[in-house]
């Protein structure tokens, strides 16, 4: 795409300088698909027709910002109201044009069936209908993103549902609507699986006795935690995502900050790029999704792994920084976000060349990990 710093003459909703998403009921998201195609029919029937520019968001690094928080503690990644064009009469931007009006037909088409449909389900019904458009996922969820910054509204209000990978366990009663309520400190060390459904996350009544909310980067430390039952020693939810956090997982861990708002958060991830990457997403949500960032972001601290753990470590079981960590640190580096402890954290990892993984702790003993959280929460050693 094209960056621009003027309007398209074809605005749509892009000339309300807003810079969220807002969330709308199904007729309200049509209506705006409505006046879309409307605003490019009276295009092509003017007396001189003309097909104008798409004037979307722009998505990069130099539109970000961070929303700091004056009454809250938590701060946001928000995009300013810097414009991108994509035109169907530049070679490079027609195909993303025209995908751009092939999505917001199918979402039409889902909001008027009242369904919802994960990305997944989207690129396959696109690729049968226009597989000259539409031949890979991230070309889907680039799309996805683009009628976002169109629209400006939420993909849950385009009837377009997240795919979750999270589970969560510990002291958490939820009771979904017609539904008996689940224990989530008996659900086996497995946990609990965070539904895709946001109106269902929305509408879900919780109830907890916990002290913190901890969320964990790795499925298999999180499986270690709850088959520890480290919960029982320590009043906790236990939240993970398996990796990098899914929307899904994300929204639920927002809703337990607003349910909850006196709960901690509290961060456990590798001593490496990544996991500092991982945990600046939950944090502060991510550029790609800067207009629904807002509804994502909560007051995450890091417990660790951190520099003053690596004492704790041997030395062998210190492993070179990747290519990759190297590139995810120098993003970071030159990012708005971090705060001054993250940076210097992120600038030891680049100075020293190595990473840690939570797992070089059982060098302590299998059943450490629980004792390590507690040691970290008594002493207030969280950032």
């Amino acid at each position: 795409m094209e960056e621009s710093s003027g309007l398209s003459s074809m605005k749509f909703f892009s000339d309300q300088h807003l810079s969220y998403a807002d969330i709308l009921r199904p007729h309200e998201a049509r209506a705006r698909i409505e006046v879309s195609v409307l605003n490019l029919l009276r295009v092509l029937n003017s007396p001189d027709p003309a097909i104008s520019d798409l004037s979307l968001i722009n998505r990069k690094r130099s539109n970000s910002c961070i929303n700091q928080g004056i009454l809250t503690d938590v701060s946001y990644i928000f995009l300013s109201t810097s414009f991108t064009k994509s035109s169907l009469t530049n070679a490079k931007t027609a195909k993303a044009f025209v995908r751009v009006w092939k999505v917001m037909e199918i979402c039409f088409q889902i909001l008027l069936q009242e369904k919802r449909v994960t990305q997944r389900e989207l690129f396959y019904k696109l690729l049968c209908d226009s597989p000259d458009y539409f031949s890979s996922q991230i070309e889907v969820n680039r799309t996805v993103q683009d009628v976002v910054a169109l629209l400006r509204c939420s993909r849950y209000s385009l009837g377009i549902m997240a795919s979750s990978r999270g589970l969560v366990a510990g002291r958490l009663f939820l009771q979904e609507p017609g539904k008996e309520a689940v224990d989530c400190s008996a659900c086996g060390s497995s946990g609990f699986a965070i539904t895709g459904d946001l109106n269902l996350l929305e509408n879900t009544i919780m109830r907890s006795d916990a002290r913190y909310i901890i969320v964990v980067e790795k499925h298999a430390i999180f499986h270690r935690l709850v088959e520890d039952r480290v919960f029982n020693n320590i009043p906790c939810v236990f939240i993970t995502a398996k990796g990098y956090p899914d929307i899904a997982t994300r929204f639920f861990l927002h809703r337990m900050s607003t349910t909850f708002p006196d709960l901690p958060i509290l961060a456990l991830v590798d001593w490496n790029p990544a996991g500092l990457a991982i945990l600046c997403t939950f944090k502060f949500g991510s550029i790609g999704m800067g207009l629904e960032a807002y509804r994502y972001a909560c007051n995450v601290k890091w417990i660790g792994l951190r520099g003053d753990d690596l004492d704790l470590i041997p030395e062998e079981s210190l492993v070179p920084l990747k290519p990759k960590d190297s590139q995810i640190a120098k993003s970071l580096l030159s990012s708005k976000i971090l705060q001054d402890t993250y940076r210097d954290e992120l600038s030891l990892m680049v100075q020293t060349g190595k990473r840690a993984e939570i797992e070089a702790l059982y060098c302590h003993g299998y059943n450490y990990l629980g004792k390590y959280i507690a040691t970290k929460i008594v002493q207030g050693k969280y950032i």
